[in-house]
């Protein structure tokens, strides 16, 4: 590896310990990691963790990723983004997602339906607060607000997208897109979207930034049953999009078959006919291997892959992962 190549950390909602959290982003700034992301889910506030790690860090660049759209409005991401972005002097980046049905139904309240068009708004909306524009109006006949601060600098946006429409908002509205399980051949038909989407709004092209899910373990078994529970869990309690868009690259008979052995049992299966997706979708393996494996998405076109750390490891596993990833 190249250190001119940049690398990011992701760390999942499901990780709750916010001091961990916190270690994690300390020790990738020490290790030459060039962003670190905290997703939210339905624990912990990712803003609130990203201001400890705004104040503890110097160097690195922080981010959400992801927040999804149900649990906020358009002006409290807005607002959000302002303050991370002045605690860390101008190093925060904004990632935003539809998120999931558990999320917004079971959680939040709301339908999980017309995500791609409320993607897209609420991303225009964030926009524009950020750029100084008035709140959308609401309510007929009310003056609506501007945010009365704004971010010193720029602030950064990526929208984890799957769908083509996602996608090609993504290219029209964003700066990043972060795809999550997608394998590397999955990233040469988003990024022709993100390029449809740019030309149409005459901006640049987003950054692609895939966030993978990783198995680093020095006993190969362990690392591939740790792949095969990022795999079954997202195909079996996230919703229908991660199969969906795996069903569109050609990978729909092995996701039946993980539906399938998922179906009755209690700990995480990929069955031996579908461990290609261990393959396509995740890093595993021990940390050479590992590290090897990485190189696939920058040759794919990524421009900074995020490699996700997986939740319930202990520190030294998480340590030995984000060591054997780490720019050289």
């Amino acid at each position: 590896m190249s250190d001119s190549r940049p690398i990011g950390v992701g760390i999942t909602p499901l990780t709750t310990s916010r001091d961990l959290a916190v270690d994690l982003a300390l020790r990738a700034e020490e290790l030459g990691y060039t962003s670190v992301y905290v997703a939210e889910g339905w624990g912990n506030d990712a803003s609130v963790i990203l201001a400890e790690i705004a104040l503890k860090t110097n160097r690195i660049r922080i981010g959400t990723g992801i927040i999804n759209i149900w649990g906020r409005t358009p002006a409290t991401v807005a607002m959000m983004a302002t303050t991370l972005s002045d605690l860390s002097n101008g190093r925060f980046e904004l990632g935003i997602g539809a998120g999931s049905p558990t999320l917004a139904e079971g959680l939040h309240g709301y339908e999980f339906r017309a995500t791609a068009a409320r993607l897209r708004e609420f991303t225009r909306q964030v926009r524009g607060l950020l750029d100084g524009e008035r709140a959308a109006q609401v309510v007929p006949g009310v003056r609506t607000l501007r945010l009365s601060v704004r971010p010193q600098a720029p602030v950064h946006i990526s929208v984890a997208a799957l769908g083509p429409r996602a996608v090609r908002t993504c290219g029209e509205l964003a700066d990043g897109w972060y795809p999550f399980l997608l394998s590397p051949s999955g990233l040469a038909p988003g990024m022709r979207l993100l390029e449809a989407g740019a030309e149409a709004a005459d901006r640049p092209r987003p950054a692609v930034c895939p966030g993978i899910p990783t198995a680093v373990h020095e006993d190969p078994e362990q690392a591939r049953a740790i792949a095969a529970w990022w795999i079954s869990f997202y195909l079996t309690k996230m919703g229908p999009l991660y199969g969906q868009t795996l069903r569109g690259l050609g990978f729909g008979d092995l996701v039946d078959e993980v539906v399938a052995a998922n179906r009755e049992s209690d700990t995480a299966q990929v069955p031996e006919s579908a461990q290609a997706l261990i393959d396509e979708l995740t890093i595993t393996g021990d940390p050479e291997t590992a590290a090897m494996r990485l190189d696939r998405w920058y040759a794919a076109g990524a421009d900074m892959p995020v490699v996700v750390l997986p939740p319930n490891a202990s520190r030294e596993d998480l340590d030995r992962t984000l060591v054997a990833l780490r720019p050289q």
